[in-house]
């Protein structure tokens, strides 16, 4: 990717109705979660994260309604929970904003904002970001996307919140689904000035830069080949639809997950109705 400033992804956001009764699935899942945040009034907003290594998992959820979180209360209207945007990380949110307006892009922000973190061993620090956004309406398959600079990783990626009893460490793909997966792949493309890959299926696969976690775009009916037997309610036709999440021993994921899990080969899964409408897939890396 030639974005200067735009360094892949960053983390995934789950968008949930009820964002305690979340929390509590996921750590069924055997998730480490952060303490509940709360964001500033004009967001309205509280979330839990998920840390690997060196991206993350946001459930995220409104606690009053604003003009701000209106695009999300609109997502789980209309289709409930789950992955609503995807965030990259950017190492300077001012001169990442540019680099999309020299694209022809009308970015939005920067933003600057910051929320309390209440802290594992008791105690409250503070978590600061600055963020833009590509234009509401550049949504590749209906997926939103904005970039996130850290400015206090040290209460962020705190080392307690990223050991999980499943084994996770990281993110290794966002799964996408849409009718048209090269169409929207070349969507994705001209948003972060990328490149592209098809695989014999026919989904198209977008890196996100350096080592961080791919896009890939896939029929839901060839998903639905992928993960035999898996129900894949929730799943739209069109969006955010998965994450593949590496482990160090998926034996030990089998075990910390438990009824919720299907093994199928070296991958074991957790349908969509199991975890917030994500289609959650575990491979040992």
């Amino acid at each position: 990717m030639s974005l200067q400033y735009v360094i892949g992804i960053d983390h995934a956001v789950v968008m949930v109705g009820d964002l305690d009764a979340a929390a509590a699935n996921w750590q069924r899942l055997g998730f480490t979660l952060s303490p509940r945040g709360t964001h500033s009034p004009a967001l309205g907003s509280g979330n839990y994260t998920i840390m690997f290594g060196q991206d993350y998992i946001e459930l995220l959820g409104i606690l009053a309604p604003t003009e701000h979180n209106a695009p999300s209360r609109a997502f789980l209207a209309e289709r409930g929970d789950g992955i609503e945007r995807i965030a990259f990380t950017t190492t300077d949110a001012a001169k990442g904003a540019d680099e999309l307006r020299d694209l022809g892009l009308d970015a939005v922000g920067p933003i600057d904002f910051g929320r309390p973190v209440p802290l594992p061993g008791g105690g409250e620090g503070e978590a600061r970001f600055s963020v833009f956004q590509w234009p509401l309406q550049e949504a590749p398959a209906g997926l939103r996307i904005f970039a996130c600079q850290h400015h206090t990783r040290d209460t962020v990626w705190i080392p307690e919140l990223q050991r999980h009893a499943n084994g996770a460490t990281g993110l290794v793909r966002v799964i996408v689904t849409a009718p048209r997966p090269e169409s929207d792949a070349r969507h994705l493309l001209r948003l972060i000035d990328g490149e592209q890959f098809s695989e014999p299926d026919g989904s198209v696969v977008v890196p996100s830069g350096s080592d961080r976690a791919e896009f890939a775009f896939v029929a839901r009916d060839v998903l639905a080949q992928h993960y035999p037997g898996v129900a894949l309610d929730g799943v739209p036709e069109r969006g955010g639809a998965g994450l593949i999440i590496a482990v160090n021993d998926l034996a030990a994921s089998e075990q910390a997950i438990g009824a919720a899990g299907v093994k199928i080969g070296d991958r074991l899964v957790v349908p969509p109705r199991a975890a917030n409408g994500v289609l959650l897939v575990f491979v040992a890396r």
